[in-house]
């Protein structure tokens, strides 16, 4: 079969592909609401989580010129959200219905299954080609699982884990390990732009919470590190904070020590150190100092009176 002469080309187009079935897929191949979808620049976005980290990343979106709204179960993180400008949601499903990107911030596998598959949740009003941004640290399984699962429903994840914390989050600066469809991302990126001066796509979606969980070990290895050398130079009669100082200007230097990370109360610990060990388990890895690090961290909670959270099963 030939090619349609330059004067056949209307009636070609016109036609579909009946005629050339042959050249079907540069034709077909935006078709798809997913698809389409990665040509639109995004002017709503939508927040599931408006506390320490989701209500800060609101207003620097709202500050970028971008449309935002937001739910959360509690009336003060709205209320805090609604005067930065944003607009309030009754539900999870509101937020997808007036989204095309949602970036889930909350803090648990269960808590996002809920937002997401629970009643009046996100998949009850997202249209196809809906961009869901999973911010929270879950275990790189679940993420994976996950993208499967919305995969069926037409929905992309991304899977943009962050880290710094709270401060980070307040002055814009936050860092995301990404992962996912890379067009979706890059589609994406000038939104995770207007909180995160870091921005790193690593792989298919879960690649960006195995980046996280390994950060988190080395944060909590170094935690427990410190707090040991700490008490070590205190034993020996040398003060902790002037001690601390002059680290700081040494190979033991570390951004927590720096930013005396364990004041924040630690309260992922728990979480964070269960999923590299139950990661480790399923990829058959001994990690000796993982189980001293979670047991570590687990005394100096303990010495400073903080609490010991309940840890919902991971999905």
């Amino acid at each position: 079969m030939g090619l349609p002469q330059p004067e056949e080309f209307g009636a070609f187009l016109a036609s579909g592909i009946r005629k050339y079935p042959r050249l079907a897929p540069p034709y077909n191949r935006l078709k798809s609401p997913a698809e389409a979808s990665k040509l639109k620049s995004i002017e709503t976005v939508g927040i599931l989580g408006l506390g320490k980290m989701g209500g800060p990343m609101a207003g620097h979106l709202l500050a970028k010129g971008l449309k935002v709204i937001g739910y959360d179960p509690l009336a003060q993180a709205r209320e805090k959200a609604t005067a930065r400008g944003a607009r309030s949601a009754a539900s999870a499903r509101e937020v997808a219905l007036a989204s095309e990107l949602v970036i889930v911030v909350v803090g648990f596998d269960s808590e996002v299954e809920e937002v997401i598959f629970g009643k009046d949740g996100v998949l009850e009003g997202a249209r196809p080609g809906l961009i869901v941004a999973l911010g929270s640290t879950v275990a790189p399984r679940y993420s994976k699982r996950l993208a499967s699962r919305l995969a069926e429903k037409n929905i992309v994840l991304l899977d943009v884990p962050l880290a710094r914390g709270e401060a980070a989050a307040t002055a814009g600066k936050l860092l995301i390990y990404g992962a996912g469809d890379l067009d979706a991302f890059e589609r994406c990126r000038p939104v995770f732009g207007a909180f995160a001066s870091d921005i790193f796509h690593l792989g298919p979606a879960g690649a960006g919470q195995v980046a996280k969980m390994v950060n988190n070990l080395i944060l909590w290895a170094c935690i427990a590190v410190n707090d040991e050398g700490l008490r070590l130079g205190r034993a020996l009669g040398v003060d902790p904070e002037r001690l601390c100082q002059a680290l700081r200007h040494g190979s033991a230097q570390n951004w927590a020590m720096d930013t005396q990370a364990e004041r924040s109360g630690m309260p992922w610990a728990e979480k964070d150190m269960s999923i590299v060990l139950e990661e480790a388990d399923r990829a058959r890895l001994s990690l000796p100092l993982a189980g001293t690090v979670k047991e570590a961290i687990k005394g100096l909670k303990i010495r400073m009176g903080l609490g010991m959270p309940e840890i919902p099963e991971h999905l």
